[in-house]
């Protein structure tokens, strides 16, 4: 067994392997860039080595580096994690002409699945079914084209040498064809270097299901059962869970052995993943095609882990050493049901924009790691830590496990409700939103389930105005009476000296009210009127926990009160109240609705207009590329560019102008 590996990642994955090679008892080095000095896994490992700037082709990606780290720190080996160098072949040559063992597949296997087109047809030989599409090396537009019409729309346009949802779009008419190509190249050349496409008819009702293999270098493979994938947002996956509902035993069987065909056929060694699409039938009938195979570990083998038992990254490290499987597939047991959910830095209501900022709150619910039953926390983030625009926008993993899948959803949606985030948008009530829905629960599975529920899943938190109201006078009030205990003369509380004093409060959301209130002679009391008179009583608890009781009825909040907004934590979700009190004089708004600013930090990859056009509303205006997708600017009203404020590549500033529509002020 190895004595030290280096681990060629950051975030959550680096921080997960660290773990483990720490019960194993081997030492870990850890790689940073300028973004990530103070990150959790620099401190999750025994040493660290810087290896560049903040951009990942400046660290990250720059394996030269990650190498002569290797070999002055005496590493044996490198985990790769996944993403950024985990499926790159050349870098696996490279450390096996250092003498230092990739962690991973063998180059050749890499190469084989790495290009979807080279994949597909190597899948046809080994008899592993295929959707209905073209594959070949005729990349004109003309001619895909072509193939996209004789395959009939809706079509699907994947990078060939994509993963993770980048380089993909669905094409529901020819004459969306060429737009919707350029588009998918862009962010291939970009993420891959490489713009080849595939092309394959879109299956409906279509389901996500993957398979987990493994080999070792004793010609042993086994798989692992399944993980449904078909919770996703922007062809990127929200929820996976293990074992896939309504999956029958001979289906299963079947998924396994192709899975288990498809590796044998590039002789796979160490952790895989080979995905399928599943198409739903009308009469209830399900099949499955191959879509590809991903050379390395999934991030949601928590799942695989939880209803196995096994821990995987062990199996990674016991393989790579020479070792062989621990075990045989007869084995191998499924025991319950486990639902990872991705907590992503993203403002679902915006399109799923990625979100930077600094998370001043993150209040977890009680989690262990690989205990029966446990709730898991995967985290590569701590409170007071930033989320930049340079890496992947997820802040954590939450996995629960459980005897059942009604256990497990129950104890998901606990657990999400004790997540509480603040500083930056996220998805954790969203999260909670799906998980509740009918087509979840059912459940009626498929990769449209947020489309087809987006009617309940982009609602507010219904929180009645009169609890919002009570929430913010009791973070009011306690602040103010903490200031004034310390400084009595310093206290804005409306002091008179004779009588109490009432005052007003005006909440500017999500209610738009404003109330009068008086503070009650006897602690944690008072009164406020809104046509009727509430009374609230409150306790603190401990930090920002209060017990807070409106006309008799008691809630257990969370308060965190930041500069301009109160995030108030109700059992039914997080509330953002903005308050503006004439005694403090202080209110913030939004930026206005259709503004031309950058609605997040990142690139400019494009402008579609030029500076004298005409636009109509709705117009494709410029595209942008943060956390490594693309997002593009829309004309909120018909008119003529006036001006456009940077060049395409630049950096710019969440709400930084980009253009200017005639009559707009820069």
């Amino acid at each position: 067994m190895f004595k030290k590996i280096l681990i060629a990642n950051r975030g959550e994955i680096a921080c997960r392997v660290a773990a483990t090679s720490r019960r194993m008892g081997i030492k870990t080095v850890a790689v940073y860039s300028d973004a990530d000095v103070k990150a959790k896994h620099v401190l999750a490992c025994d040493e660290a080595i810087h290896i560049g700037g903040a951009d990942p082709k400046d660290s990250y990606l720059q394996w030269s580096r990650i190498l002569d780290a290797a070999k002055g720190t005496g590493a044996e080996a490198i985990h790769p994690g996944y993403g950024f160098l985990s499926e790159n072949a050349a870098f696996a040559r490279a450390c096996d002409a250092a003498g230092i063992v990739f962690i991973g597949p063998s180059p050749e296997a890499i190469e084989a699945m790495g290009l979807k087109a080279q994949s597909k047809r190597l899948m046809a030989d080994a008899g592993v079914p295929l959707v209905p599409g073209y594959h070949g090396d005729d990349q004109s537009p003309e001619h895909l084209r072509k193939q996209a019409d004789a395959i009939g729309y809706p079509v699907l346009i994947k990078a060939s040498a994509g993963g993770g949802g980048k380089g993909m779009r669905i094409v529901e008419s020819g004459e969306h064809f060429f737009e919707a190509l350029q588009a998918c190249q862009r962010e291939a050349i970009n993420s891959f270097a490489n713009d080849d496409v595939l092309i394959e008819k879109y299956v409906q009702r279509p389901r996500h299901i993957e398979i987990q293999v493994f080999g070792d270098t004793h010609g042993h493979l086994v798989h692992l059962f399944e993980r449904d994938c078909s919770v996703q947002r922007r062809h990127q996956k929200v929820l996976e869970e293990s074992p896939a509902p309504g999956l029958t035993p001979q289906m299963r069987a079947a998924m396994g052995d192709a899975a288990l065909a498809a590796a044998r056929a590039v002789n796979y060694v160490g952790a895989g993943t080979v995905e399928f699409i599943v198409e739903q039938k009308p009469n209830g009938e399900m099949a499955f095609f191959f879509m590809e195979m991903n050379t390395r570990l999934q991030v949601e083998h928590p799942v695989t882990e939880a209803v196995t038992g096994i821990d995987l990254v062990a199996w990674q490290l016991l393989v790579a050493s020479g070792a062989p499987l621990p075990c045989e597939q007869a084995d191998i047991q499924m025991n319950g049901h486990a639902i990872e959910a991705r907590i992503c830095a993203e403002n679902p209501s915006q399109q799923f924009l990625p979100a930077t900022g600094t998370l001043t709150r993150l209040a977890l619910p009680e989690c262990q790691s690989f205990a029966v039953g446990a709730v898991r926390w995967d985290s590569g983030v701590k409170e007071g830590d930033a989320i930049s625009p340079f890496y992947d926008s997820m802040i954590a993993k939450l996995i629960v496990h459980a005897d059942n899948r009604d256990q497990a959803l129950a104890k998901l949606n606990q657990a999400l409700a004790e997540t509480h985030v603040v500083g930056l948008h996220h998805n954790v009530g969203f999260l909670r939103s799906v998980i509740n829905t009918p087509s979840f629960t059912t459940p009626m599975l498929d990769t449209a389930l947020i489309t087809r529920e987006s009617a309940a899943l982009f609602q507010p938190v219904n929180v009645s105005p009169a609890w919002c109201v009570a929430a913010a006078l009791v973070a009011q009030v306690s602040a103010e009476q903490a200031r004034s205990g310390a400084h009595p003369w310093l206290a804005v509380d409306g002091w008179q000296v004779i009588g109490a004093p009432a005052r007003r409060l005006q909440l500017v959301s999500p209610h738009a009210m404003t109330v009068r209130f008086r503070v009650g002679t006897q602690p944690g009391h008072l009164a406020f009127e809104d046509g009727m008179t509430h009374t609230v009583q409150w306790r603190h608890i401990i930090e920002d926990r209060w017990s807070v009781t409106l006309d008799g009825a008691r809630q257990t909040l969370r308060l965190v009160a930041g500069e301009a907004l109160l995030t108030a934590f109700f059992d039914v979700g997080a509330v953002e109240i903005n308050v503006y009190d004439p005694l403090r004089a202080s209110v913030t708004s939004d930026h206005a609705a259709g503004s031309l600013a950058a609605p997040m930090p990142g690139k400019v990859v494009a402008f579609n207009v030029a500076v004298g056009d005409v636009v109509e509303a709705g117009a494709v205006l410029a595209v942008m590329e943060a956390m490594k997708m693309e997002h593009t600017i829309l004309a909120p009203t018909s008119g003529t560019v006036a001006a456009l404020f940077f060049e395409p590549g630049e950096q710019v500033a969440e709400g930084e102008p980009l253009l200017q529509l005639e009559g707009d002020a820069p």
